[in-house]
């Protein structure tokens, strides 16, 4: 077992997530290969870093907050290719709709290295729940911080 390579997977992963929430769209770019691919559920998939990052970037602005957790991660490393299985919590509140969403999901990765680097080659879920409701029907719900207002 490569525990080194291990580790730099979970790292990457964790980056991925954390540049993602933050929404550092160049340093997210940065754990994807160029020609990565990516499906989120059935209505997402792209074809390319830029066709990934590109939409994220314009629907996932200030008036959205994300926070991704994935946990218990079963890697596989064979050289410079690895696959990777990740549990995924998410919520996603979308302030101007006054909506939440909340979910869970088993991401399906590829990685590959290069230059000594690992990036994602595939990233992708199928959903094992997602439900909504609207903060109208909590009308205690405050958003008391908010990084992007």
């Amino acid at each position: 077992m490569d525990l080194v390579a291990h580790e730099e997977l979970r790292r990457l992963k964790y980056r991925y997530l954390r540049t993602l929430d933050l929404k550092q769209w160049d340093e997210f770019a940065q754990t994807l290969a160029p020609d990565a691919t990516a499906h989120y559920g059935d209505r997402l998939r792209f074809t390319g870093r830029d066709e990934i990052v590109g939409y994220l970037r314009r629907n996932v602005g200030p008036g959205i907050i994300t926070v991704h957790h994935c946990h218990h991660p079963e890697l596989e490393v064979d050289g410079d290719r690895a696959t990777g299985r990740w549990a995924l919590d998410d919520t996603v509140i979308i302030t101007e709709g006054r909506t939440v969403l909340r979910g869970a999901a088993f991401y399906q990765d590829r990685y590959t290295r290069q230059d000594g680097h690992w990036q994602i080659q595939h990233t992708g879920y199928e959903r094992t729940y997602e439900a909504m409701f609207s903060l109208q029907d909590v009308p205690s719900f405050q958003l008391t911080a908010n990084r992007w207002a």
